[in-house]
């Protein structure tokens, strides 16, 4: 499964790798990737091998949960889809909440002690999860597990879930798809080595002299 997504990852163009020209993200940081994941939405065939393996592991790692939430916003359509694959209630957690009405940072129902799997699409630091958990947490809910379709591999990233006891189960990584995009020529040898050189330390631009 972690090929197969990857490899549909590269194909929808969901995924870019300009390890020669990189992007320059918000925070400034020289990137040899771009990851939108909200492209997968447009193809029918990637969304359902995207639930099938949300589906699989949720079967293998979690087997129960309550409730399905989505992150604001490039969680929810998944997250509705997997609730709805599980036939299970499904909420979702905005990046704040609102100012105005009630000023829920939850839409949905939650009850207390529900058992919650968090969807995300992408796992970068990790910190953008942790939060969505922790509304949930306040609300009185369990968060089992979360399930997210890509992660770039940081070590910050990891280090944040373990301190906050969240277990991530992954759809693909960045050294899967570095691999898959290598063999299947969609980059080439001699930048394999930049590109593993900058999961290892993102802020660095050591990675560009590889």
């Amino acid at each position: 499964m972690r090929e197969v997504i990857a490899k549909h990852l590269l194909n929808i163009e969901a995924v870019h790798l300009q390890p020669k020209n990189p992007f320059t993200w918000t925070s400034g940081i020289k990137s040899p990737i771009y990851c939108d994941n909200r492209l997968t939405l447009s193809f029918p065939n990637v969304r359902k091998d995207i639930i099938k393996g949300f589906v699989e592991l949720y079967n293998e790692h979690i087997k129960h949960a309550d409730v399905i939430a989505g992150t604001a916003t490039a969680g929810i359509p998944h997250a509705a889809l997997l609730a709805d694959a599980l036939d299970l209630p499904m909420v979702y957690v905005r990046g704040s909440a609102k100012g105005h009405g009630k000023q829920n940072q939850i839409e949905g129902k939650i009850e207390q002690g529900q058992k919650v799997v968090l969807v995300e699409d992408l796992i970068s630091t990790g910190g953008s999860v942790v939060k969505a958990a922790e509304a949930l947490k306040a609300a009185g809910a369990e968060v089992v597990a979360v399930l997210a379709i890509f992660t770039y591999e940081f070590p910050k990233a990891e280090e944040t879930m373990q301190k906050a006891e969240l277990p991530a189960y992954i759809l693909t990584s960045y050294s899967t798809l570095v691999e898959v995009a290598s063999n299947n020529g969609y980059i080439q040898q001699e930048d394999v080595a930049k590109l593993n050189e900058w999961r290892k330390d993102p802020q660095s631009l050591n990675w560009m002299d590889q």
